[in-house]
């Protein structure tokens, strides 16, 4: 369950679990918002057909801005098939395709693409 916002409009701190239908629900509130839950299912659509069980959406798409510039994402990368990824999942230098930053979460807690203060896996 997505907790409610702190004052400052954000989430508070830690990684709170939610299904696609409350992320959906709570998120895409604006035309701006559901073109950005566009781009995100098509990702998290490619992730799962490749056998990824967890990914981490962060940033100013999971608070209360009205409208973020995109949306922040990781996805862990054990026991996802490469060969079955969309290719943009692997070129992290064009984020129009999904209108939003995705990478692969290299170690747990550590490094690039870790989960931050706003996750929502």
């Amino acid at each position: 369950m997505i907790p409610d916002y702190e004052p400052a409009g954000n989430l508070p701190a830690g990684i709170h679990e939610t299904t696609w239908n409350e992320l959906a629900t709570r998120y895409g509130t604006t035309i701006h918002r559901g073109r950005l839950l566009d781009g995100l299912k098509l990702a998290l659509d490619s992730l799962r057909a490749a056998g990824c069980r967890r990914a981490y959406i962060n940033g100013s798409f999971v608070t209360a801005k009205d409208e973020p510039g995109d949306f922040d994402a990781c996805w862990e990368a054990g026991g996802v098939d490469a060969q079955l990824l969309d290719p943009v999942l692997l070129d992290f230098s064009d984020r129009r395709r999904a209108e939003g930053e995705i990478q692969r979460r290299a170690v747990p807690g550590r490094g690039p693409g870790r989960p931050g203060r706003d996750s929502v896996p």
